[in-house]
């Protein structure tokens, strides 16, 4: 009996730890759950990169595109971008809780926030820290999302923090499956990212 009482106790844990694994993530669309759950466990790993492209950038008040140049090892990025919106050249670096932005013919600044400083200096309401996810085609898991699968168990569309991402393309590159080309739909601000070249790395062990 007390054999049978903690199979079932181990159970009941077991699946109140796996409700609680997957609460953050809705799962829609064509694809296989398990499948996408392999996906998202190599993408995961995935913690460098370099990426070259283009982005096109919808404001209230600026549009335009520009080039872009992504460099990520492990929790430091590098961004830059050239010409957007007739700025010239932008580049924001940094590392969870120091955030510097360098603008052509303004100067640099500094925050904790990379959000706050774009939104202080450039007026976008982006949400960087989640960028990093979306970028490879995975939903950020510090809030809940909503995820739409391909018949590939890929991302096809994600819902999250107020924004809709969607992915119209994939790039195999190093046995990865990355996002070629993604639209980003927020309330007042719309971005496109075109990658032509994804350079993946896997850092950490």
């Amino acid at each position: 009996m007390f054999l049978r009482h903690v199979i079932v106790f181990s159970f009941i844990a077991l699946l109140a730890g796996c409700a609680g694994f997957g609460a953050r993530e809705s799962v829609e669309g064509h694809g296989s759950p398990a499948q996408w759950a392999a996906n998202k466990q190599q993408l995961t790993g995935l913690d460098g990169w370099q990426i070259d492209g283009k982005i096109g950038i919808r404001a209230p008040k600026d549009s335009g595109s520009g080039t872009l140049f992504w460099l990520q090892r492990q929790d430091y990025y590098d961004i830059r971008l050239s010409g957007p919106l007739g700025r010239g050249a932008a580049r924001l670096t940094g590392r969870p809780g120091k955030v510097s932005l360098e603008v052509a013919n303004q100067g640099r600044y500094e925050s904790q926030s990379p959000e706050a400083l774009l939104e202080e200096q450039l007026g976008w309401k982006l949400p960087v820290s989640n960028l990093a996810w979306w970028v490879r085609g995975l939903p950020a898991p510090e809030s809940k999302s909503r995820l739409n699968l391909d018949a590939d168990s890929r991302l096809a569309s994600l819902e999250q923090d107020g924004w809709k991402v969607e992915y119209t393309a994939y790039t195999q590159q190093n046995g990865y499956w990355l996002p070629e080309r993604i639209k980003l739909h927020g309330t007042d601000l719309d971005v496109t990212l075109v990658i032509k070249t994804w350079q993946p790395r896997k850092l950490g062990q």
